[in-house]
């Protein structure tokens, strides 16, 4: 049975543009003023902080926006500490909504003496009295069963194949898809079968941790144009030397699709001096005006995704038929046209 109370949405301080997007989005929806609710997220003089909701919320169906991007530490803490207060409040049920989830690559043991931070995460999140988590292109799909509350995962390669065949109409025969490693060959294929495209892989040799001594190109990339397809773009490093050895490969054009543009230190500079014509990023962590001015960096939107599925969880619809190409198209209409 569908919820009797609306959904209700508060936000911290990690994306609040997202936040007043998927809002406005549900607007749209729903046909009537979905907004914030009132509350402050602040800090006191030692970086403590505090929260205080100045809505009644008793019996209500909550949605926390905030993604534990940089820095993850402290959105970690604003989306724990806004749990407990409305858990206190009389919440309902509250509804993690977290775009970018922090910590995602602790995911195992990759060597002795480490920790599975992930995990950790999915412990403090139910914890803290979370009911359900709604989240985007998990860094690892296996974080899922970390939780022992249901998480609904949600893909941005069924979004980045809209914008692939409106940005790329009349040239989808020329384009191959490129996973930048062997890791990403599952999340590449979902991409490549969508658009109806060959794939290839980066296959990248260490000598040493953090260091990569050299790529090679699995797969016949010439006279192809590029898309290199992953979930996170740190650094930017390995991603621009994959384009360069594409290229030198006999590619001719690289462009990427990464679903959560981290793009930390030198990572902007990097692309933009690149060879690669395009890096796409979804606003999941939300983009600093060096990323906003980047000449090659464009930047797509989640809102219309995240408000559809808080909607469907609301009225206890499927989520997973967000990954249909005919349920998109009317969701991103005005910005994607087919055909």
């Amino acid at each position: 049975m569908p919820a009797v109370t609306e959904p209700k949405l508060i936000s911290g301080n990690a994306n609040l543009p997202l936040a007043k997007s998927i809002a406005r989005r549900m607007s749209m929806h729903r046909g009537m003023s979905v907004n914030l609710v009132d509350a402050r997220v602040e800090r006191f003089n030692d970086q403590e902080i505090f929260v205080e909701v100045f809505e009644n919320v008793r019996g209500e169906d909550m949605y926390v926006i905030q993604p534990t991007s940089n820095p993850a530490n402290d959105n970690l803490m604003e989306l724990l500490i806004m749990t407990d207060a409305l858990r206190r409040s009389s919440a309902a049920r509250i509804t993690a909504v977290i775009p970018y989830f922090g910590y995602a690559r602790q995911d195992r043991r990759a060597k002795a003496r480490t920790p599975i931070t992930a995990k950790l995460v999915a412990n403090m999140i139910e914890t803290a009295g979370i009911d359900r988590v709604l989240t985007l292109d998990l860094h690892a799909a296996q974080i899922q069963g970390f939780f022992d509350i249901p998480v609904d995962n949600l893909y941005a390669s069924p979004v980045f194949a809209l914008d692939i065949e409106h940005h790329f109409k009349g040239q989808m025969e020329d384009l191959m898809v490129v996973s930048p490693d062997v890791g990403g060959v599952a999340r590449a294929r979902e991409l490549a079968k969508r658009i109806n495209a060959p794939l290839a892989i980066v296959d990248k040799r260490r000598e040493k941790a953090g260091e990569v001594a050299g790529m090679t190109v699995i797969g016949d990339v010439r006279g192809h144009k590029c898309i290199i397809v992953d979930d996170i773009c740190d650094t930017a490093g390995t991603l621009c030397k994959a384009a360069e050895t594409l290229i030198e490969a006999g590619a001719t054009e690289v462009h990427s699709y990464i679903t959560h543009g981290v793009l930390s230190g030198p990572a902007v500079e990097r692309v933009e001096k690149s060879v690669m014509k395009s890096l796409v990023i979804t606003d999941s962590i939300e983009p600093p005006e060096n990323v906003k001015s980047a000449k090659n960096i464009r930047i797509v939107p989640t809102a219309p995704i995240f408000a559809q599925a808080i909607l469907n969880i609301w009225g206890g619809m499927s989520v997973s038929s967000l990954f249909e190409t005919d349920t998109l198209v009317p969701i991103y209409e005005g910005l994607y046209q087919r055909g």
